[in-house]
């Protein structure tokens, strides 16, 4: 790579722990950048002086103006401005895909530098299907919000990716336990940093194992579940008090979805038996 850097915007991943997991084409361009955008300037400055870079820096985050946004894409016509978030990929549960796709709308130039993602590294490490998965972020805090969220996505066939914060993450397994019912689960916690952890098992061993160890679990946290089983074994009468429970806080699409992922039973059938009990 030469020392200057195409005019354009460079997404330029970094670690989310280990310092040595920035590869050298990142490092190379956060030192050749005229300028970089930060979610927080204190946490980037501590990398730019681990690679000995002194490049100029301006904050970038959801809170950013459009006109804001607006002088960046101008200035991307004759400057190279790399994007980083705190740690890991850029636009991955981070601010950036307004500025992008703005500056895809101007005809500026794009580039990406690819390297860590929480997400990916977690379900590296939960032994858990990775050819099918959903990555959801953060889920809402508020717990009615938290329960519709996961009750949209109860059917789905595939390994759930979720971020959570520790003051979170009991709440967050439990309401899982209860939507989801038994499915295979991992907690990764400090992925690449010195107290890295993975705890597998089930959603109801793990939600058990988190709420006695609330208040002292800590860290980037990545809750990773997995797939539910295709195996339909529940009786009419279970999903028919399953669904009629469910009616009474969501509508019929949205209670089928719950049911179906809980009780492991085809959406086809819980929707079916929805519509007849909500009628």
């Amino acid at each position: 790579m030469s020392d200057r850097l195409p005019p354009g915007l460079h997404i330029v991943a970094t670690p989310i722990g280990n310092l040595g997991d920035l590869s050298q084409r990142a490092a190379a361009t956060l030192r050749s950048a005229d300028r970089i955008l930060a979610e927080d300037s204190r946490v980037t400055a501590k990398l730019l002086n681990h690679i000995g870079a002194k490049v100029p820096m301006s904050r970038y985050d959801d809170h950013t103006s459009e006109q804001e946004r607006d002088r960046i894409v101008a200035q991307l016509s004759e400057q190279a401005i790399a994007l980083v978030s705190d740690a890991g990929t850029p636009l991955i549960s981070d601010p950036g895909y307004k500025l992008v796709r703005a500056a895809r709308a101007a005809g500026r130039a794009i580039h990406t530098v690819p390297g860590p993602s929480a997400a990916i590294a977690a379900l590296t490490l939960a032994g858990l299907p990775t050819d099918r998965f959903l990555f959801l972020g953060f889920l809402p805090s508020k717990a009615k919000g938290r329960r519709d969220a996961i009750g949209e996505i109860a059917g789905v066939k595939a390994t759930l990716v979720i971020y959570e914060s520790g003051p979170r993450l009991a709440g967050t397994l439990a309401a899982l336990q209860e939507l989801l019912g038994a499915r295979d689960a991992a907690v990764v916690r400090e992925i690449s940093k010195l107290h890295e952890e993975c705890v597998a098992g089930t959603l109801k061993e793990l939600a058990e194992r988190y709420a006695a160890l609330a208040s002292a679990t800590k860290g980037e946290i990545v809750i990773v579940v997995g797939p539910g089983s295709d195996v339909d074994l529940a009786s009419d009468e279970e999903l028919d008090a399953a669904l009629d429970e469910a009616l009474g806080r969501l509508s019929p699409s949205r209670a089928a979805a719950e049911v179906a992922g809980r009780l492991n039973v085809p959406r086809k059938r819980a929707y079916a038996r929805a519509l007849d009990r909500s009628k």
